[in-house]
């Protein structure tokens, strides 16, 4: 047995899969999303595994607001009227209101992905934004585990004050996107990355 072999016989855990669920990991939009509902505890599964991402100074500063049954239908409701309320007339497309309430309606759940700022303000606030992008990671993988389409959205209100007011959040506090949910009623999405060697600088010496 080389020396390869044998740090593979005694991993703690098996890093195949790891990689296989990390590198498989898409966004997959709601209008791939079918009728079937993706189960509640395998929704706070998602949240458990999220609040497990690394924090500095644990100030955990991530905070969830998930929209099921007829709450989906509020928030799209909400959504659209926010989009139409902030957009000009020039601009507003009528298709894109629509979206954002079928975006909504076509879903298991979505998932409000917001940023509690600390009171002290002791940890930079682009460190706490970090800390929650982490924990929206470990959600799209265990979703992806699960073979539960999921994907983080910014578009129409997002980070709008009117947004955060609806999610009762704190002048301080963020508002970074939607996270829908649905099992795809597609073939799971391929896709690529350039190679370490684009990206990468070995500093040896």
């Amino acid at each position: 047995m080389n020396i390869f072999a044998k740090k593979l016989s005694v991993m703690k855990y098996n890093l195949s899969e790891i990689n296989e669920i990390i590198r498989n990991r898409r966004s997959i939009y709601p209008k791939h999303f079918s009728k079937r509902k993706v189960h509640k505890e395998m929704i706070e599964t998602i949240l458990e595994n999220a609040r497990w991402a690394p924090t500095h100074g644990l100030t955990q500063p991530w905070s969830f607001k998930v929209f099921m049954d007829k709450g989906l239908n509020k928030l799209g409701e909400f959504h659209a009227k926010t989009y139409k309320m902030k957009t000009p007339a020039n601009l507003f497309l009528t298709k894109k209101h629509d979206k954002l309430i079928v975006n909504a309606m076509q879903s298991s759940a979505v998932i409000a992905i917001c940023m509690k700022r600390q009171d002290i303000e002791k940890i930079p606030e682009i460190e706490e934004i970090a800390a929650v992008a982490c924990a929206v990671q470990n959600m799209h993988l265990t979703a992806t585990a699960y073979g539960i389409g999921a994907c983080w959205v910014t578009g129409g209100s997002a980070y709008s004050d009117e947004m955060k007011a609806f999610l009762g959040l704190r002048s301080k506090d963020k508002c970074l996107g939607l996270f829908y949910i649905g099992y795809p009623n597609i073939e799971w999405p391929k896709s690529q990355r350039q190679p370490i060697e684009y990206f990468t600088e070995w500093v040896t010496e």
